[in-house]
């Protein structure tokens, strides 16, 4: 338990974030400032589908289309990833019960594999996973916005670049408008993308609906390659563990705000998808480049790009602000338990938010976005960018579950994955696959990404003189 030495959690009462462990003395120093339980399950199932279901449904779709060969699979592929995340759901709702803490992730890491793994997740969350999908997310507002009001080359970049000062303006502020605008983003959305639904499914044109099915996709691993794309769209239910220290109904609120949040958004997207079916037929959906504008042009016109463009970039809107608002957390984290990162990990409990890892997050994302605009690819690059290193670090934390139950056996467990060793085994089967997929069907953005993951690995190695000089400064 060496590597876990300086990082391990007090339990007193109910575990909720990182208590330093002191020597024990008649004068113990004032604790620091440190998060609070204060949101509600409907704020983190707010987070959770509002990071979900974002702008991937309108891209997605045709490319799933294109590589199943009947409706039936079409949506059973659908089902599928509802099916495959909400077994990756229960596992997190074991870990988040088990150990609920601002750090998420990392904090699971930490435990089952010590700091310098931990570490490692950390770096590439701040410099690949999270602030890549902030960019990403950035590109896909500034790209719709730039359409409806162009400001000439740059627009689509200057837009991106505003959307993530404003949101991290926003949380800055405190969690309470954070979550409240997270809240009602949310609500906007999913009215937005029930619009879609009800259009799709009750003002079909007589001669909408394309019958004829997609031509038979080449390749006899078909099925597997449409995963990819839904697994990916289902992509950021995880986020959820980075507030688990901060939910007011205890423990077992956060396995029913993931479980919740699983079913509904795989209602959603089978409805959404029933929709595109029922206007565009396979063969329209699989040849669409962009499926939900074909849907709302043949449903209210010409018009209906305009609206669509606008549901689009409130979707993006909506995942940018949660992963913005949980993204901080582990560079709150990374800066608790690592000497060198301290001025990461001050909390301000005032605002309840930890104000230097959202300014440090910020920057990194805004430098990606200017990345994106050097290559003039915004939206493939951070994608190749980001694929890779996200499902090696789900991996880690899927076997951090097997290592948890044999290395802390005793420990309460208010929630346990069902089927054990089956379904945790399935999640980390399903991690590796993706992790497979994301390195060979993507390009330069991948190699880029990893290599970051690598400097991060570099600076591990020197952590040590690092944190020593500090030592000798302070002295």
């Amino acid at each position: 338990m060496e590597d876990f030495k300086g990082t391990e959690t007090r339990l007193q009462g109910r575990e909720t974030a990182h208590t330093p462990a002191y020597p024990e003395s008649r004068h113990v120093p004032e604790a620091p400032a440190e998060p609070r339980p204060v949101l509600s399950v409907t704020d983190a199932i707010a987070v959770i589908v509002g990071i979900v279901v974002g702008a991937g449904i309108f891209r997605t779709p045709s490319m799933v289309a294109a590589n199943t060969d009947s409706s039936g699979m079409f949506l059973l592929a659908w089902v599928l990833g509802g099916v495959v995340s909400l077994i990756g759901a229960l596992c997190y709702a074991e870990l988040t019960t088990t150990f609920p803490n601002a750090g998420g992730d990392y904090h699971f890491l930490t435990r089952a594999f010590g700091r310098k793994p931990a570490f490692l997740f950390a770096w590439a969350r701040m410099s690949v996973i999270q602030t890549g999908s902030i960019a990403l997310l950035a590109f896909i507002i500034g790209d719709y916005v730039a359409q409806m009001y162009s400001m000439g080359e740059l627009s689509s970049v200057f837009y991106a670049a505003l959307v993530v000062v404003i949101l991290t303006g926003i949380n800055l502020i405190g969690i309470s408008v954070g979550a409240g605008a997270q809240k009602l983003l949310t609500a906007l959305e999913i009215l937005g993308v029930l619009l879609v639904i009800v259009a799709g499914l009750f003002f079909a044109p007589a001669d909408a609906a394309a019958t004829a099915p997609a031509a038979a996709p080449e390749s006899g691993n078909a099925l597997g390659l449409a995963m990819v794309f839904v697994l990916l769209t289902f992509g950021g239910w995880n986020e959820a563990a980075y507030i688990s220290a901060e939910l007011r109904s205890g423990r077992r609120g956060m396995a029913r705000a993931m479980i919740v949040s699983i079913l509904l958004i795989t209602a959603i997207y089978v409805l959404i998808n029933l929709s595109y079916l029922n206007i565009l037929g396979m063969s329209g959906i699989s040849q669409s480049d962009a499926v939900a504008g074909d849907l709302m042009r043949l449903t209210f016109g010409e018009g209906g790009l305009v609206l669509i463009g606008v549901i689009v970039a409130l979707s993006a809107l909506t995942s940018a602000n949660a992963t913005i608002f949980t993204g901080a957390r582990t560079n709150y984290a990374l800066g608790r338990d690592f000497p060198v990162f301290s001025f990461l990990g001050k909390w301000n409990p005032r605002t309840s938010s930890p104000v230097n890892a959202f300014l440090v997050q910020g920057a990194i994302a805004l430098a990606l976005i200017g990345l994106g605009y050097i290559t003039r690819n915004g939206f493939e690059t951070i994608v190749e960018y980001t694929a890779p290193v996200f499902w090696f670090f789900l991996l880690l934390v899927g076997i951090s579950l097997f290592v948890l139950r044999r290395k802390e056996p005793r420990r309460h467990r208010p929630f346990r994955v069902p089927l054990y060793p089956l379904t945790p085994l399935i999640f980390c089967c399903t991690s590796a696959y993706l992790l497979y997929s994301s390195l060979v069907y993507t390009g330069l953005g991948a190699l880029v990404g990893v290599a970051v993951l690598l400097i991060g690995a570099l600076l591990l190695l020197a952590l040590p003189t690092l944190e020593k000089l500090q030592a000798a400064k302070k002295a």
